[in-house]
């Protein structure tokens, strides 16, 4: 029987397990953290990159922390763009059925979650504003959307 289990902010993606004998995490511990993510989803898979961020956010807290002190960014580039397509351009692009990391992309959105796609991926892979997902944010690059965010005092997640 696994311990790894969904919630509570994202049900039914970023599983984790509770980690005995560490005490909880400060209520007040503040996090504002950065995902990359290049590699793109699996067929007909949510995005593990993008699930890692859920993750995140699910074991914090789950583990004590305010919800309202957690801030996550994605920072989408090279093939992984792909994943943050509408449903109508993944069509568009000869993909079969709906993204299946859409759905999971507008929770996170709605939950604060910023994705923000490299502008120069955008480009090499043919993907226009009117592409993405709602939400969806544009950089001039991934090196842009990182200098930017750590300049705002987001750590980056090290894999």
């Amino acid at each position: 029987m696994s311990a790894f289990k969904t919630g509570p902010v994202f049900e039914g993606f970023g599983p984790h397990a509770p980690v005995e004998g560490m005490g909880p995490v400060p209520a007040d511990t503040e996090f504002s953290h950065a995902f990359d993510v290049a590699v793109p989803a699996e067929e007909g898979k949510n995005s593990r990159g993008f699930e890692s961020a859920a993750r995140f956010i699910n074991m914090h807290v789950a583990a004590g922390v305010d919800p309202d002190n957690i801030r996550v960014a994605v920072v989408v580039h090279g093939k992984a763009s792909m994943d943050l397509l509408n449903d109508a351009a993944w069509a568009a692009k000869g993909r079969e059925g709906a993204n299946p990391s859409g759905a999971m992309i507008r929770e996170m959105l709605d939950h604060g979650v910023r994705f923000i796609l490299c502008g120069q991926s955008g480009i090499a892979y043919g993907i226009t504003k009117d592409d993405l997902i709602p939400g969806v944010e544009t950089a001039l690059s991934a090196m842009t959307a990182h200098a930017l965010l750590q300049q705002r005092g987001y750590t980056v997640n090290p894999f």
